[in-house]
């Protein structure tokens, strides 16, 4: 096997952890991904490539950053603190190992709620508080989502064509 082979395969390994990344926020998403946009970029080494790491590189960027501006704008809307969703983020990756299948969105929302309940003490208002943060939470990861799989296309389109025109 050659080089461009090699990193075709690593890269799109890489990208389809960095999908599986942005979907269960545990493994780095669109960093993965742009990991694995270079190391074809640099074993593939020629400049339709490179164009496809630049737009690649663009999108995914662009996705973490509207996602987490977004995300921000959410919680501040609600004033969920920090705190808040980190509780939440450790409850879900406990809850990861107790119910493999759904454990992380489950643990996610009880600690928030938890969380919540704690700063305001009343549970109807961590109720809204929490869903107002899952409803953030989760458009910033659907946008960054659809940013990601449009590079992973940009990326499988490049390999293909790369290999096609050899």
């Amino acid at each position: 096997m050659n080089a461009p082979v090699i990193a075709a395969i690593v890269a799109v390994v890489l990208a389809i952890v960095g999908v599986i990344g942005i979907i269960v926020p545990v493994l780095p998403g669109s960093i993965t991904i742009v990991i694995g946009f270079l190391v074809w970029a640099i074993f593939a080494g020629s400049w339709p490539v490179w164009v496809a790491f630049g737009v690649g590189a663009a999108l995914l960027i662009t996705g973490m950053i509207i996602g987490w501006v977004l995300t921000g704008r959410g919680l501040k809307k609600k004033q969920v603190p920090n705190r808040s969703v980190l509780i939440g983020l450790a409850a879900g990756i406990v809850g990861l190992f107790v119910l493999p299948a759904f454990g992380l969105p489950i643990g996610f929302a009880a600690g928030l709620v938890a969380s919540e309940y704690a700063r305001v003490r009343e549970f109807r208002a961590a109720l809204d508080s929490s869903w107002t943060a899952v409803k953030a939470l989760g458009l910033g990861m659907v946008i960054e989502l659809m940013c990601a799989l449009v590079a992973t296309t940009i990326l499988a389109l490049s390999i293909f064509l790369h290999f096609i025109w050899l």
